[in-house]
């Protein structure tokens, strides 16, 4: 198969995005899963930006990877200096990475108007810059900014750009879409272009999603002739994105059979993506291609009905070819049949005319009436089934909790709670402090139980919901309560539904506990 190069700038680009700041341990840590996944470079950062970088470069070298490369990211020389002048290009090579990208501008104006500088002196520093890293033993890609931009005011000096690096040795010339405004046709026409002037160096491609086309453009980049791919998990990145490398990678090996990851680790691809989220503390895009919750769910009877005869008749690929799964939601317009398949994994002997089932679905409905939602909070549903079939042994009881809620906030202090549990015929009394009556709660039931079951220590909230149901009743009204969460390993979601904001979420935590221990459980027994 033909290859692909992925080069992956989730640790650079990604970092750029709103809301996202990695510690040094959060870039070691997403290093190996990515070079798990078998990516060919990973861009870590700017050694000459900021001490953390260079602390990071610093550790990264110990590394011992078995795929990828490690880049470090710099610009081209200064206006005016000579490259050993140059403080930033001093500290790309004290980066000590095998490989280097620089970035220089490829359109005329931004020479002109952002560098102010001469469109001869731009040639320069991207010439005298390369060829400084080339006699430095590097390998050089070149990130032509704004390329497409430049190309469309000025093709005759975007190219000469190209040349100018071409000229001095680099590997791979990168073509930017650095404003994300270019359209596919547009990418594959001045791509192609690029290809035939340079058939003996590499050419890549670098697309922002500020039209929402960064994946498709990246695609069409490919088709084009080029053989870099640049982009970043989850498509994280400044404003709108980069291209996502979750939907780039499986659409190119899977859909257009280009060989871009060893194929054993396209399963990972799924589990890479939500520890990114995870590390990088936002929210998974459940809605994602591929490697989202939703990819391969399935709501309405029919669908549910024809995926179970065959599931290419509503799946595109196999779920499990990117370590995702088919999810079949529980919910009143499921069909007895969907819903039958979720109650036979805890009770395999039933059939959808077992009375056990028809009271199962009756309740469901009532639930569900009541504001429940279960196609977003499987594990409770799975845990009304165990109820229902007294397949359940509570861990424990509840006997009372009290909440004192006290303003203003002292230290983010503002909320403690009393509880009491039972666990057999032994009562526990404990008080915790909180960031609010549920962060007060939560750690209260931890506090509690943690001393007779330790597991509930690996349990972490990663998402919180509130829902108002009714809101036609005000501050009476009946809220629903989602809890996600995550022992590192898997994650579950878990309801809640009460006019009681508080009520509802204990019953989310005590739901979420209850998951854990049961899986621990049965982990213990199969083995």
């Amino acid at each position: 198969m033909a290859t692909v190069s992925i080069y992956d700038s989730t640790l650079r680009d990604g970092a750029q995005a709103q809301g996202i700041s990695y510690s040094v341990e959060d870039k070691l840590k997403i290093v190996e899963r990515l070079d798990a996944l078998g990516v060919a470079y990973i861009e870590a950062g700017n050694p000459g930006s900021n001490p953390k970088d260079l602390e990071f470069f610093t550790r990264a070298a110990t590394l011992k990877l078995a795929h990828a490369k490690m880049i470090a990211f710099g610009a081209t020389r200064k206006v005016g200096i000579r490259v050993s002048d140059d403080a930033n290009l001093q500290s790309l090579l004290k980066a000590n990475t095998p490989a280097v990208a620089i970035f220089g501008k490829s359109w005329d104006y931004q020479a002109l108007e952002i560098l102010r500088t001469t469109l001869d002196e731009n040639l320069r520093m991207i010439n005298d810059t390369i060829k400084y890293l080339k006699q430095h033993g590097k390998e050089v890609v070149f990130d032509a900014e704004h390329f497409f931009d430049g190309y469309k005011d000025n093709a005759e000096y975007s190219l000469k750009t190209l040349a100018a690096a071409a000229e001095a040795g680099a590997d791979c010339l990168c073509l930017c879409d650095t404003n994300g405004g270019s359209f596919p046709d547009e990418i594959f026409e001045i791509t192609r272009t690029v290809c035939a002037q340079f058939p003996n160096t590499a050419v890549g491609i670098h697309c922002h999603n500020d039209s929402e086309m960064a994946v498709a453009n990246s695609i069409r980049a490919v088709q084009a002739g080029a053989t870099q791919v640049q982009g970043t998990i989850n498509g994280l990145g400044e404003r709108c994105g980069n291209a996502n490398l979750c939907s780039i990678i499986p659409n190119l090996q899977l859909k257009l059979g280009l060989d871009c990851i060893p194929t054993a680790a396209m399963r990972h691809l799924t589990n890479v993506a939500r520890s990114v989220s995870e590390i990088a503390n936002m929210p998974h895009n459940e809605k994602a291609p591929y490697v989202g919750g939703h990819a391969f769910a399935h709501k309405g009877g029919m669908h549910i009905d024809a995926v179970v005869k065959n599931p290419i008749s509503y799946e595109h690929i196999n779920p499990e070819l990117v370590g995702n799964s088919r999810r079949v939601l529980m919910s009143e317009v499921a069909g007895r049949s969907t819903l039958l398949a979720r109650i036979n994994a805890i009770d395999p002997t039933l059939t959808k005319d077992s009375p056990e089932t028809k009271k199962i679905i009756d309740r469901l409905k009532e639930l569900e009436h009541e504001g429940y939602q279960f196609e977003a909070a499987e594990s409770s549903f799975d845990l009304v089934v165990r109820k229902m079939l007294g397949r359940y042994t509570p861990f424990f009881e509840l006997v009372e909790f009290k909440v004192i809620t006290n303003e203003p906030a002292m230290n983010e202090v503002n909320s403690s709670v009393i509880i009491k549990v039972r666990v057999g015929d032994q009562e526990v009394l404990t008080v915790a402090e909180g960031d609010g009556p549920v962060n007060a709660l939560d750690k209260a039931a931890r506090k509690a139980l943690e001393r007779l079951y330790p597991a509930i220590g690996a349990i972490r909230l990663t998402d919180y919901k509130v829902r108002v149901l009714d809101s036609d009743q005000a501050s009476a009204a009946k809220v629903r309560v989602l809890i996600e969460s995550t022992d590192g390993t898997e994650s579950w979601t878990t309801i809640g539904v009460s006019t009681d904001i508080i009520n509802a979420s204990w019953q989310a935590l005590v739901d979420a506990i209850d998951v854990k221990l049961i899986r621990d459980q049965e982990q213990q027994t199969t083995h």
